[in-house]
């Protein structure tokens, strides 16, 4: 499960699509909207996507996974349009034999999406705005 989507994100069923028989472990990042940042109160995001360059991009994440852990039990789901606090806009999921794979191979997933994926938010304030890479 790899997507981009204005949908609100079932953690759920991300989740399910990883699982396996000899998965011990089952990592999840959950990325939410908060409140603040270091241009002060945040009352919300706007993202916005390239979505078939950027699914591509989420899907040569999980091939990078899979060669350098040896996990091909990956999710990754980013959501699109305006987000309020508290809203999740992204999830991941990885799954694998043992933790430490599976905590390596998400905290890879998140900080790739924010170096390589076309994905921009923009953060809202309560007396302006600005864009930035997510």
């Amino acid at each position: 499960m790899v997507e981009i989507t204005e949908e609100p994100i079932d953690i759920g069923a991300v989740i399910a699509s990883v699982r396996y028989s000899g998965g011990g472990a089952v990592v999840t990042f959950l990325g939410t909207v908060r409140d603040n940042d270091e241009a002060g109160e945040v009352i919300a995001l706007e993202y916005e996507a390239y979505a078939e360059m950027a699914v591509a991009q989420m899907r040569g994440i999980r091939a990078e996974i899979e060669t350098r852990w040896g996990i091909d039990h990956v999710a990754i789901v980013h959501r699109v349009g305006r987000r309020e606090v508290g809203e999740v806009s992204v999830v991941i999921a990885v799954a694998s034999p043992h933790r430490l794979q599976a905590f390596d191979a998400c905290r890879f997933a998140i900080d790739r999406i924010k170096e390589i994926v076309p994905i921009w938010k923009k953060e809202l304030y309560p007396h302006g705005s600005q864009w930035k890479q997510a």
